[in-house]
C-alpha cells in the first residue's frame, strides 16, 4: 500500500488525500506493530527530491501534510529541511506542523532561533483571526526549546509563607483530619478541610488526607469564559504566588485539568487548549502551559453557578507521607485508607502489643498502625511470595522490625497469642467466587480464636460487610463499624474476641 500511495504522489494524482493516507499509514507504526516507515524508507532508496517539489507546493495543506510526514520518517537530513521551510512558510496556520515535525530531531542549534520567534510572536497584535495560530505556534516552539534544554525544576522553600490550603479527605471522616489541625483557622466542606497556616510542615505530617491543594488569592472562582479567566490567572497575582513559594523565577510551567459535568471530553479539552494559550500570551509567557514538563497544576472544577472553583497543585511541594511504599502489588490498600483505618482505631491500640498481620500484602497496614503506637513484636504473613518479598522492601525503608513470613495464615502455628490481628481481607478479584470468599471469611473467624488473646483486638478492613456481620458472633462482638466508601463498599470494624 505504501508503494502505490507514494507513486500516485509522485505522479501527482490526488496529492492531498493521499498525502493524508501516507500519514496515516506512517502514524499506524505508533500504534501496533507494523513497518510502514521502513518500507517507505525502502521504496524511496535514498531519493527524496519529491518532498522538496511538495514543500513548495501552492497548497498551504499539502505542505502541512509533506512536514508532518517528513517528521514521521525521521531522516536526519529533513531537519534541516524543515526548519528552511518554517521559516519561509507563510501560511500561519501550516507553520505549527514544522514545528511538531522538528520534534523527532537534535535542533539544539536552533533553540536561539525558537527563542527569537517566540519574542516576535509576543509583539504581533492579537486578533480574533490570528490568535489561535500565534497560541498553537508559541506553543510548538516552546516545547522545542523545553525539549532541548530541559526544564529548570523549581525548589519549594515556602513552608513558612502564609497559605490557605485545602485537604482532600475521606468524605465520611473529614473530622479525622480536622482534629488533627490543633491551633489553625479551619473550616470543613463536602470534601475535605480548608486550612490557613503559616506552618506547611504541621500540615504534611498529618497522614489521613488524600491530597493538598493551594486556594490563591484573586482566582478562587473564576467565570466560565475563556478571556475572563485567563486575564484572573495572567494579572501577576498568581506569579507572585509561585515566587513566593520557590527558589528561582519564571518561568512557571503549568497544566490545566477541567472538571465539568456539562462539558463533554472534548469541550473540556478545546476549553483548557484555548484557556492555556490565552494565559501564556497574557503572562507573557511567565506562565508556560505544558502538557508533559509541568509543575504547577491549575484544577479548575465547575460549581452550581457554572463558573469555576479554582485549586492549584504543586508538584514541588514532595510528598514523603509513605515514601516507605517503594513496592505495591495490585490489590494493595491505599497508604492513605490504611493511615485512616488506623486513625480510627486509635483507641484501641495498645502500645508494645503483639500484632498479626494474616493476610499482610505489601505490609501497608502493619506499617501505619506501628506509626499509631510502637508494636512489641509484629508479624505479617501471605500466601503470595512476591508480597513478602516486597514488605521486606517496604519495611526497610521505613525502618520498621516487622517479620514477614511466606505462609498460609491456616497452615500457621505460634507459640504464644497476639494482642491484635490487624489486616485487609482479601476480596473479590475476578478469579474468587463469592462462595469461596464466604468461605475463606469463615475459617479466618474460626482460626483467627487460636492466635488471640481473650480481650484481643481485631481491626478488619473489609470489603465484605454482610459477611463480617454475619459470621461475626460469639465469642466475637464488633465494637465499632466506620463506612470507609459505599461506592468501593469498604468498611472497618474493630472486633473483641471475648474468649
Amino acid at each position: 500500500m505504501i508503494r502505490e500511495t507514494f507513486q500516485a504522489i509522485i505522479d501527482g494524482n490526488d496529492i492531498r488525500q493521499n498525502l493524508i493516507s501516507l500519514k496515516e499509514e506512517l502514524r499506524e507504526d505508533r500504534k501496533s506493530d507494523t513497518h510502514n516507515r521502513e518500507a517507505a524508507l525502502y521504496y524511496l532508496n535514498g531519493d527524496y527530491s519529491i518532498f522538496h517539489t511538495l514543500l513548495e507546493n501552492e497548497d498551504p495543506k499539502v505542505r502541512k501534510n509533506t512536514a508532518i510526514i517528513l517528521g514521521e520518517l525521521a531522516v536526519p537530513e529533513f531537519m534541516d529541511l524543515l526548519y528552511d521551510a518554517y521559516v519561509k512558510e507563510q501560511t500561519m496556520f501550516a507553520k505549527t506542523a514544522y514545528l511538531k515535525a522538528l520534534e523527532e530531531f537534535d535542533c539544539r542549534k536552533y533553540v536561539d532561533a525558537f527563542k527569537e520567534r517566540i519574542k516576535t510572536l509576543s509583539e504581533i497584535k492579537v486578533t480574533e483571526e490570528n490568535k489561535k495560530h500565534i497560541g498553537e505556534e508559541m506553543r510548538a516552539l516552546s516545547n522545542l526549546v523545553l525539549m532541548m534544554e530541559g526544564n529548570k525544576a523549581h525548589k519549594f522553600t515556602g513552608y513558612t509563607v502564609p497559605s490557605e490550603v485545602v485537604l482532600v479527605t475521606n468524605r465520611n471522616h473529614i473530622h479525622v483530619t480536622t482534629d488533627q489541625l490543633e491551633n489553625m483557622p479551619k473550616k470543613e466542606f463536602a470534601a475535605g478541610v480548608m486550612v490557613k497556616t503559616t506552618d506547611l510542615l504541621d500540615v504534611l505530617n498529618i497522614r489521613t488526607y488524600s491530597e493538598l491543594l493551594f486556594a490563591v488569592d484573586g482566582m478562587k472562582v473564576l467565570p466560565n469564559d475563556v478571556d475572563q479567566a485567563a486575564a484572573a490567572i495572567a494579572n501577576g497575582k498568581f506569579l507572585d504566588f509561585l515566587v513566593k513559594r520557590h527558589e528561582g523565577g519564571a518561568p512557571f510551567y503549568f497544566r490545566l485539568e477541567v472538571k465539568s459535568k456539562n462539558m463533554d471530553l472534548s469541550r473540556r479539552s478545546t476549553f483548557a487548549k484555548r484557556l492555556g494559550n490565552e494565559i501564556e500570551r497574557l503572562s507573557k509567557r511567565t506562565l508556560i502551559n505544558s502538557v508533559n514538563n509541568y509543575e504547577v497544576e491549575i484544577r479548575l472544577i465547575e460549581n452550581k453557578d457554572a463558573n469555576f472553583n479554582v485549586l492549584v497543585k504543586l508538584f514541588t511541594l514532595k510528598d514523603d507521607r509513605f515514601a516507605y511504599r517503594k513496592e505495591s502489588i495490585a490489590a494493595s490498600i491505599q497508604p492513605v485508607n490504611a493511615a485512616l483505618a488506623m486513625e480510627l482505631a486509635r483507641p484501641y491500640i495498645k502500645e508494645n502489643s503483639q500484632v498479626l498481620d494474616p493476610f499482610c500484602g505489601v505490609g501497608t497496614m502493619l506499617m501505619e498502625r506501628n506509626r499509631i503506637q510502637k508494636g512489641k513484636t509484629m508479624y505479617g504473613l501471605d500466601i503470595f511470595g512476591e508480597a513478602i518479598a516486597k514488605a521486606r522492601k517496604n519495611a526497610d525503608a521505613a525502618h520498621a522490625v516487622i517479620n514477614y513470613i511466606n505462609r498460609d495464615f491456616f497452615d500457621f502455628t505460634h507459640e504464644y497469642l497476639f494482642d491484635e490481628i490487624v489486616t485487609n481481607m482479601p476480596f473479590k478479584n475476578g478469579g474468587r467466587e463469592d462462595k469461596e470468599l464466604f468461605t475463606l471469611y469463615q475459617n479466618f473467624f474460626l482460626k483467627a480464636k487460636k492466635h488471640l488473646k481473650e480481650d484481643g483486638i481485631i481491626i478488619m478492613y473489609s470489603h465484605n460487610r454482610d459477611y463480617v456481620k454475619k459470621l461475626c458472633t460469639r465469642p466475637y462482638k464488633i465494637e465499632k463499624e466506620f463506612e470507609i466508601s459505599m461506592r468501593e463498599g469498604t468498611y472497618l470494624f474493630v472486633i473483641r474476641y471475648m474468649g
